[in-house]
């Protein structure tokens, strides 16, 4: 039941989330987009809640639980990210409005970036940590919580992960490609000018004015 409580989460919040652009966007129905996008974390809450009562009525913790656990940890760890992401996109495509800028690609600026991703990663792990810890508390001694504990390694094992990727950036930065040079044997626009004038377009060669003409 809880994997597929999960499932249905997952599902409704991709629906939720076309739907509540679609009314924000298309439809110019900006309040119940917000609504509607709004309405995304309920699904979170309904999962944490089914998950406790399944714990309550005696079903023994398992990795159905932690699960649950891990996906609402990433869920606010990177799903405000995710909404705001494809939020720009579709005001840029709907909306008229300008097109978002896309994450930076060199330097120490990706690795900034990267590490703002880290932190929601860690945010996540600290969140289902807290979860399941609250699971270990809940069930006490009357059960087995070795598996519930286990996912919080898990977790905090997957933020590790990735923040060594993301360390990678900073310590291997990535270095924009060197500007194009012009080819051996071919001159830039001047030369060309200043060779062959009659063949180049008239805003790269200063044509003499009447009065010099005259002279």
């Amino acid at each position: 039941m809880i994997v597929t409580l999960i499932v249905v989460c997952e599902v409704g919040f991709w629906v939720l989330l076309a739907a509540g652009l679609a009314a924000r966007y298309p439809l110019r129905m900006p309040r119940l987009g917000l609504a509607l996008l709004l309405c995304e974390p309920l699904l979170e809450v309904l999962l944490l809640v089914v998950t406790a009562i399944d714990l309550k009525n005696g079903a023994d913790p398992s990795w159905k639980h932690g699960l649950a656990a891990l996906y609402i940890g990433y869920t606010v760890g990177h799903g405000h990210r995710t909404v705001t992401w494809l939020d720009g996109h579709a005001a840029h495509r709907f909306g008229g409005a300008p097109a978002p800028v896309g994450p930076p690609r060199y330097g120490r600026a990706r690795a900034r970036h990267e590490g703002r991703i880290w932190l929601g990663s860690v945010t996540g792990a600290a969140v289902a940590s807290g979860l399941l810890l609250l699971a270990v508390w809940y069930v006490g001694d009357s059960g087995d919580t070795a598996s519930l504990q286990g996912w919080i390694m898990t977790a905090w094992r997957a933020a590790g992960i990735h923040g060594l990727i993301a360390l990678s950036y900073a310590v291997f930065p990535k270095k924009a490609p060197a500007p194009e040079r012009p080819e051996p044997g071919r001159s830039g626009p001047s030369a060309l000018a200043a060779r062959d004038p009659e063949h180049v377009p008239d805003l790269l060669v200063r044509r003499p004015g009447k009065d010099e003409e005259q002279v």
